[in-house]
């Protein structure tokens, strides 16, 4: 069976918006990401196995509030009090996980199917952000994670890069709400103009 990608009836490549006589570089960048491997993992509350000796792809869990760990392939939010959602290139690190976590003390969940990402990198990517959410992206940094509402529906933001010109983020959203997801962040991204890659 083949993936069918979550955007494949609108995302579209090309360029949007207030893009003309405008420098490439400064447009928004918009690309679904496609082919991760995500993971959810719940310790439960009566276990008392210490997350810390756990090592997933060389990265130990933290159980610190919006906190990321990540090296080049993965990448390990937090997603609440013992509750972490894992996102990888490394599609064979399920074994691994299953290995690692014991089913009396974790509920380990695959979502690679059910969840929608939507790469944004620009210099304008936090006042998209804002339009649509109430959370202050002015304090959001780099390797930092939140789970918020983006007009109603319900996203998780991962950042990648919080340097001013390159901001690059990923949301994260239920497949069934990613093309309006989609919709909302593009339209927000017409004033700046885009690039759809």
């Amino acid at each position: 069976m083949s993936l069918i990608s979550a955007l494949a009836n609108v995302h579209t490549t090309g360029q949007y918006g207030d893009h003309e006589d405008k420098n490439e570089n400064n447009l928004l960048k918009i690309s679904e990401v496609k082919n991760l491997l995500i993971v959810q993992i719940v310790q439960y509350k009566n276990s008392s196995v210490s997350v810390k000796s756990i090592d997933i792809d060389g990265l130990k869990l933290k159980d610190e509030p919006l906190r990321v760990i990540s090296n080049n392939e993965t990448r390990i939010l937090w997603n609440g009090p013992k509750n972490w959602f894992l996102v990888s290139t490394k599609k064979d690190l399920l074994k691994d996980i299953i290995q690692n976590f014991s089913e009396t003390d974790f509920a380990v969940t695959e979502l690679s199917h059910s969840r929608a990402v939507i790469q944004i990198e620009g210099p304008e990517v936090k006042e998209v952000l804002k339009k649509g959410c109430p959370f202050n992206f002015n304090s959001l940094e780099k390797n930092n994670s939140i789970n918020s509402t983006y007009n109603g529906i319900a996203f998780m933001v991962d950042m990648l890069n919080d340097s001013p010109d390159k901001v690059k983020v990923r949301l994260f959203a239920l497949r069934s709400f990613g093309e309006s997801l989609y919709h909302s962040v593009t339209d927000a991204s017409l004033e700046f103009g885009y690039k759809s890659i």
